[in-house]
């Protein structure tokens, strides 16, 4: 199996170290779980660790020069390396501590190729990959190609603090827009599986607030799919993301993101 991950592309790479991930998170679901304290209400679970340990063994077999940054192990791997691995092993900590599915496993390589996996999507998990060009989700060894559409009329927003944009711009005085309450309804799903969603038609927006999200292991993944599917991404400002960003607002497609942006604009 080792051997097999070396011969990979970097799209493989990910999708293998992301269902690594996801069948750990699967085998680990509804069990008691140990929580460790990160401070300020933020917790990770032995779930996240075990996960995030499986995501690093097909990364450093597959790609042993590369530097990696963890959410729960921080940066490991060759100093100096030009190419780095974001990890997410458990996007929606809370969600999975209480019991919900509703959570996702992040591995991207930055500026490159991508994978987003929903362990609890189909008998197996989908994942949704990107090789930095194109983006699809594959079931097992299916592929279907990523299709963004506003149809759905259903925006995720995320309400989970900080609210670095306050009192300018608060995700919450959004849903009581009039005219986001005739166009759109909204969800909260409390995880960046959410990003995913956009990219494969199932939402029609996602906006959270927040400072420059290009380089966070919780949001490269998804953001690197919305972009290869070919959605609009930009901060909440309608800026591009970047170091001087603030936030995110990826739609499926310009309509979306214009009517959304004139409502956080007003």
């Amino acid at each position: 199996m080792i051997n097999s991950w070396a011969g990979l592309d970097d799209a493989g790479v990910a999708v293998a170290a992301a269902r690594a991930g996801a069948d750990v998170v699967r085998e680990l679901f509804g069990r008691r779980l140990e929580r460790v304290d990160k401070g300020g209400g933020d917790f990770a679970t032995t779930a996240d660790l075990a996960a995030e340990r499986a995501i690093l063994e097909v990364l450093r077999a597959a790609r042993p020069g590369d530097a990696v940054l963890g959410e729960e192990g921080g940066r490991q791997g060759a100093v100096g390396a030009e190419r780095r691995w974001l990890v997410d092993p458990l996007c929606g900590t809370l969600n999975y501590a209480v019991g919900s599915r509703l959570v996702a496993v992040n591995v991207a390589l930055h500026g490159g190729a991508a994978a987003v996996a929903d362990p609890f999507g189909g008998e197996a998990g989908e994942v949704f990959v990107t090789d930095g060009t194109h983006a699809w989700v594959q079931r097992g060894e299916d592929r279907e190609p990523l299709v963004p559409t506003g149809g759905t009329g259903l925006v995720d927003v995320n309400l989970d603090p900080p609210f670095p944009g306050a009192p300018g711009f608060r995700a919450v005085d959004l849903l009581a827009h009039p005219d986001f309450v005739a166009r759109f309804r909204p969800r909260v799903v409390s995880t960046t599986l959410a990003l995913a969603w956009v990219a494969a038609g199932k939402r029609a927006a996602y906006v959270t607030d927040g400072g420059d999200l290009s380089g966070s292991v919780h949001f490269a993944a998804g953001i690197a799919l919305c972009r290869a599917a070919g959605c609009t991404v930009t901060g909440i400002d309608g800026e591009p993301i970047g170091p001087a960003g603030r936030g995110l607002v990826v739609a499926a497609d310009a309509e979306t993101h214009r009517q959304l942006m004139s409502m956080i604009r007003r």
